[in-house]
């Protein structure tokens, strides 16, 4: 394993912006047929999170706060409890097409690589100490995971088939690099959250490059992307749903229905291209969908079971899974 040295960066400017007036989301449009459902996770006060369906069907999702990783079996409504080394702070997991859970060790420096049939862990700890803190692991589509180092200040790549780590810095100071996904040709898109940017990596020439959104008060905290290849964030701290077009450069802004007071926190993107996010600042928090084609917010609801920090599409049961601060794993069934 083996770090490099921070790549040359460019600063791409956002050229355009558009907003929206609020609207009062509802259960509408087919909406109401929506389900949530919420199962009491069997390990106290132990922040359930960040959800992943594996291959099996099994909804794997770690233990923030006590360490473990865990897995829900929907059909029998089991738990399969993994314990990890104290101190491990997982924060976030992905799960191989082979079953493979690999697990960010954000209290421990490294990540994880758990065999589910065994339980046998396999560590690999960032080559530089200051990337102390792994934060949110995505698949990149070939042999590789990216993942965030929120308090480093970096972005990493890992490669599965050896294990070698590679670590870029955040060209601007404090970006606290938080939400990431990857687009199909490999590229990762990155949530500065301490910033009004996004970033992006070249996979190829491995240059970071960071995208100036309009407004300065901006802070992106989650990312998902949609079929015609456009970055969504929320913007945490003044209550906006984005979209960043690639493709021109432009970004279009929707004020979220809590304004101010949304929080928009945990993504998610369904088979149709809809956006449902959770508005965090909300009390209780509330669930949102936003249509892009209309762009209307269709749905809202009220949830009463804390932060809900990250959430998992599972295509084939047309389900959105995730875990809450009020240590329950949840499901809400897309209409």
């Amino acid at each position: 394993m083996r770090g490099t040295p921070s790549h040359l960066c460019t600063i791409v400017a956002a050229v355009s912006l558009a907003f929206a007036a609020p609207v009062a989301a509802q259960d509408s449009g087919g909406a109401s047929d929506v389900e949530i459902r919420e199962w009491e996770v069997p390990y106290p006060n132990s922040r359930p999170r960040d959800p992943y369906v594996g291959p099996d069907d099994r909804v794997w999702f770690v233990g923030q706060r006590t360490s473990y990783v865990a897995a829900f079996d929907p059909e029998t409504e089991e738990f399969t409890y993994y314990a990890l080394e104290e101190g491990t702070g997982p924060h976030n997991l992905i799960v191989d097409d082979d079953g493979t859970i690999w697990y960010a060790g954000n209290r421990a420096r490294h990540i994880g690589k758990l065999d589910a049939a065994t339980g046998e862990i396999e560590k690999i700890m960032m080559p530089d100490e200051a990337a102390r803190d792994p934060h949110t692991l995505v698949f990149s589509g070939d042999d590789h995971i990216w993942f965030t180092v929120q308090g480093a200040n970096k972005v990493g790549r890992l490669t599965r088939s050896t294990g070698d780590v590679t670590l870029l810095d955040v060209p601007t100071g404090r970006a606290r690099p938080y939400g990431i996904v990857v687009d199909p040709e490999g590229r990762p898109w990155i949530a500065q959250l301490g910033t009004n940017r996004l970033g992006t990596v070249d996979p190829e020439t491995m240059e970071y490059e960071e995208v100036v959104l309009p407004r300065e008060g901006a802070r992106p905290r989650r990312l998902q992307r949609t079929s015609d290849g456009a970055i969504w964030y929320g913007d945490y701290a003044e209550g906006y749903l984005g979209r960043y077009d690639p493709a021109t450069g432009d970004v279009d802004e929707w004020r979220t229905p809590g304004a101010a007071q949304s929080g928009p926190y945990a993504m998610a993107v369904d088979d149709q291209d809809r956006i449902w996010f959770v508005e965090t600042r909300q009390d209780p928090n509330r669930f949102v969908g936003f249509d892009p084609e209309t762009e209307e917010f269709f749905f809202s609801r009220a949830i009463d079971s804390g932060a809900i920090r990250h959430m998992f599409y599972h295509e084939p049961t047309r389900s959105i899974w995730f875990g809450t601060d009020a240590n329950t794993l949840g499901r809400l069934s897309v209409p």
